[in-house]
This record gives C-alpha cells, structure tokens and sequence, in this order.
C-alpha cells in the first residue's frame, strides 16, 4: 500500500496529539486530586456528584445562617440574664428600703442606686448586635429602641417584628424578640385591672381582679373604670364610670369574691368607713413602669404621707418586681431554646455533611497510585510516539541506495 508523505505527517500528528492530550488530562487529574473534572471522565456520576455538591452548598450555607442565628440568640440569652440580675438586685434594695428605721438619707442613696439600675436596664434595653443594630427594636434595628422621659416614663420607638433565618430545610429560628415583648408586655400580677386608691386609711389592697367570663363582660353598657366606695365595713357599693351601680351588698366580708359584669375581685384587710379606689384595665404592666414606681416610692422618704397607702403599694411594686422577674425568665428561656434547635440543626448538618462528602469522595477522589502508573505510562507512550516519528521522517529511498 503506497503512503503519501502528507498522510504519514497526518497519521503520526494525531497520534501525538492523542498522546498529549492524555498525559495533559492526566496531568490535570493528578494537579486537582479529582478522578471526575467533566461529564466525559464518567457520564453516569457526574450527574450524580453534581447533585452531592448541590447539597453540600446547602449545608454550607446553612452553616453560614446558623453562625448568625446562633450570635443573635446568644446575644439576647446573654442580654436577658443580665437584665435579671439587675431586677434582683433592686428587688434586694426595695425590700431593704422598707426598713423602718432608715432614715431620708439613706432612702436617697438606695434611690440613687435604684435610678442606676433604671439606666443599667435601659443600656440593655438599647443593647446592639455586631453589625451595629439595636437588638430589641424589632425591624427598626437602626433607631434607638427605649428611650426615658423626665417622668420615669419610657418610649418605645420600635415595632413588634420579628425576623427569622432559615437553618435547614424548611426550619427556620428567629433572630430577635422585639423590644415590646421583651420588656414592656409583663403579665400583671393582680390579673386584668390594677387600683387606683383614692383613700385608703385601713391598708385594704386589691389581690386579684379579673374578667372571668369574657361573654358577660359589657363595656359598653357598664364601662370600667369601677370605683369600690366602702361607706362601712361591711357596706359596699360598685359603680361604673357612668355612675352606674354594679354591685351593692351591705354584708361584705374581708377576703369575699366581688362578682360583676363578668368580673371576679378579691380584696385583701378590713375595709373602714370612707376607703375607696378605682379597678382599671391593666393587664400588662412593663419592666420600666415597675422600676420607676419603685423609685418613685422610695422618694417618697422616711415619712410618706399615707403610712397604710404606703406599705399597699411597697407589696404591689414587690409583685410586679417578681412578675419582671419572671418574665424577662420565660424571655431568656424562648432564646435558649432557639440555641438548642440551632445545635441540633448544626449536629443534622454535621451528620449529613460527613455522608455525603463521602459519597462525593467515593465518586470524585482520585486513585493517586493508578493515576501516577497510568500517567507514567501514556507519558512513556507520548515519549515513542515523538522518537519513532522524528526516525521515521528522515527515512528516505536514499537510505536503501
């Protein structure tokens, strides 16, 4: 068979191409440690390590989110635990301040102590993440969420969003609890109505008042407030804030269920003739109320004006103190138990990770000692194929002559 010249140059190109480009590929193998860079390495996994990889990116984008979740949450734990030891501090102080032999000076000390404990809580209050916003502002993370008034009165200029973070499909954790919730919605202590005494000189107080069935409460035709008129000890009148008579008995007895409009009170002591006070809807009374009421009794001083009133409210501002207590409790605890889904999502992701990187190296990871031996060998191949071909063409009919 005749060969042209310009088919052996073909011929011996392309074997040496072919030959190149082996030991290139390998080559590339060896460099990433990969035995599958392409769909043409192996057609049928390649799909398959695609969609490993897939996941593999989820789970590292979760891990991201967790990282986030995680600080947040921590932050507010921390935060909360804080503000606790804060409350029961002043809780000490207040009681301490109901020692009758203090004298005005050393009620204004514990009133400065307990004006430093307003700020302390405000600074955790207004307290900021690492990206520099207000933690307890809801979705106005970037304006200053309480803020104090010259009256002890506290402005919130938050909202009540909460923001959530995906950490796994389909479970998401949330990032905050917005400042209203946080502080200013505490359970009131004596149920849904607080008193307002108008006199008081036998030290009776309100234990609990609350509407006790919903659908016999009318507001509209007997609107609160309700104001409790005792003309004796054992008379009693009730009436609404039309002047409306609710409730009328003339054998009221110490510690007896006042039942109206749906309405369920109990009061504690021995009414006297003339005591009187207003039952106002309160069902919530917030952590900053609670202090400055506290701070507010104690300047009153050694000698307050109304001693009965005085030692009412000394026991009313105590309960609210244990109320703050427990809520900012209930507070801290919803943030440990986001941080315990972030780690049982995180030991998911952890678990998962370890599985499928494993079936990823079964299908990616290259076999070095095959690699190298196959790479020696086509680079050997690569070497007779370039030496035979420079021989080759410089044969000549010349050569035989």
């Amino acid at each position: 068979m005749r060969v042209s010249t310009a088919q052996f140059y073909f011929q011996n190109s392309q074997q040496i191409s072919q030959q190149q480009s082996n030991v290139n590929e390998q080559t590339q193998h060896l460099s990433s440690g990969k035995r599958v860079l392409s769909a043409k390495d192996d057609a049928v996994n390649f799909g398959t390590l695609t969609g490993l990889k897939g996941e593999l990116a989820s789970i590292e984008q979760f891990e991201r989110n967790i990282t986030i979740a995680e600080n947040r949450n921590s932050l507010q734990e921390t935060s909360f635990s804080s503000a606790i030891d804060v409350l029961q501090n002043l809780k000490q102080r207040f009681i301490q301040a109901n020692n009758g032999v203090l004298s005005d000076n050393d009620l204004a000390s514990i009133a400065q102590v307990t004006n430093n404990s307003f700020e302390q809580l405000l600074d955790i209050a207004n307290n900021k993440d690492d990206t520099g916003g207000f933690i307890f502002a809801g979705f106005q993370s970037n304006q200053q969420p309480f803020i104090r008034q010259p009256d002890n009165s506290v402005i919130y200029n938050g909202d009540n969003g909460v923001r959530e973070l995906s950490i796994g499909s389909n479970v998401d954790v949330t990032l905050n609890q917005p400042g209203d919730k946080a502080f200013l919605n505490v359970d009131n202590p004596q149920g849904d109505f607080s008193a307002n005494y108008l006199a008081n000189t036998s030290g009776i107080a309100l234990q609990s008042a609350v509407v006790a069935n919903r659908g016999a409460y009318n507001t509209t035709t007997n609107p609160p407030d309700y104001t409790f008129n005792f003309t004796s000890a054992t008379d009693l009148t009730v009436t609404d804030s039309l002047g409306n008579t609710v409730f009328n008995t003339n054998t009221y007895a110490a510690g007896q269920t006042v039942a109206f409009n749906g309405l369920e009170v109990q009061i504690s002591g021995n009414p006297l003739p003339g005591d009187s006070f207003q039952l106002q809807p309160d069902e919530e009374v917030s952590v900053f109320e609670t202090i400055g009421a506290a701070l507010d009794w104690i300047n009153q001083g050694a000698n307050p004006a109304n001693p009965a009133q005085h030692k009412v409210d000394h026991a009313e501002i105590l309960a609210q103190i244990d109320a703050s207590i427990n809520h900012l409790l209930a507070r801290q605890a919803e943030a440990g138990v986001n941080r315990q889904l972030i780690d049982s999502q995180k030991n998911i992701h952890a678990d998962n990770e370890l599985i499928i990187e494993g079936s990823r190296s079964g299908i990616e990871d290259l076999d070095f000692a095959k690699a190298v031996s196959d790479f020696q060998q086509s680079q050997t191949a690569l070497q007779a194929a370039q030496q035979t071909f420079v021989q080759v063409r410089e044969l000549s009919l010349f050569n035989f002559i």
